[in-house]
């Protein structure tokens, strides 16, 4: 099976919603699935609680916005990718520029939609190549099934996509983006979470292997007792 590729590079160019250099926490993700599957909804969605059924394919934008997370500001950038893959035979064939959008990014959402077969096929290739990227299996990477509400279109079940997460080790969840804002909200809110957790967990373990441990202070007691055998051995 071939999925269709993209003919022209992409360029990330960054919509600069939140100031450049913007201090505190910053969160890298990144969307990535075949085309049509509703990625720049889903994006678009999140960020200004609005619904836009289409969108100029391929376009590739770096979206940049301060979000609450927690009670905190948070830096979050998000790219957006075209369905550039190639899926044959259980390899996914990328654009470089894909690849380093992989390389960049800290966390990850897979998306299929429910109504497209092939674009579920290729969620597990893509998969594995976020895992040589990233071999880290503390990386999140969320499965996503889009166009839930188009249930008399389905040709993907809810039990394959869940089935497929489970093997792959990952979150799974199907979603509306079209009727469902705040399900969309979820799943990117719970993705920052996990990859603000990983950097935490990741500046302690700096920190730790930074600090270098005390020699221990000699045995006082012992090393008396040592001068005295010392002194008595010499006597005799």
């Amino acid at each position: 099976m071939r999925l269709p590729s993209m003919s022209q590079p992409f360029l990330l160019a960054p919509i600069s919603e939140c100031p450049p250099g913007q201090p505190g926490p910053q969160v890298r993700l990144a969307v990535l699935g075949a085309r049509g599957v509703g990625k720049s909804a889903m994006i678009v969605r999140f960020l200004t609680k609005r619904f836009i059924g289409d969108y100029e394919p391929n376009t590739g934008n770096l979206y940049s916005r301060l979000v609450h997370l927690d009670g905190d500001r948070v830096a979050v950038q998000i790219q957006d990718t075209p369905g550039c893959i190639q899926v044959q035979e259980d390899c996914v064939q990328v654009l470089d520029s894909l690849s380093r959008c992989v390389k960049w990014a800290e966390g990850f959402l897979l998306v299929y939609s429910i109504t497209d077969y092939s674009s579920y096929q290729s969620v597990q290739p893509l998969y594995q190549h976020i895992r040589k990227v990233h071999p880290d299996a503390r990386t999140p990477i969320i499965i996503v099934g889009n166009k839930a509400d188009l249930l008399h279109a389905r040709q993907v079940q809810a039990k394959e996509g869940l089935q497929l997460a489970d093997e792959l080790g990952s979150l799974f969840l199907e979603i509306s983006t079209s009727e469902d804002s705040q399900g969309v909200c979820d799943v990117f809110q719970y993705l920052c979470k996990e990859v603000s957790k990983l950097q935490h967990a990741g500046s302690t373990d700096r920190r730790r292997s930074s600090i270098i441990p005390r020699p221990k202070s000699p045995n006082m007691q012992d090393l008396k007792r040592r001068f005295k055998q010392a002194l008595s051995s010499k006597v005799k």
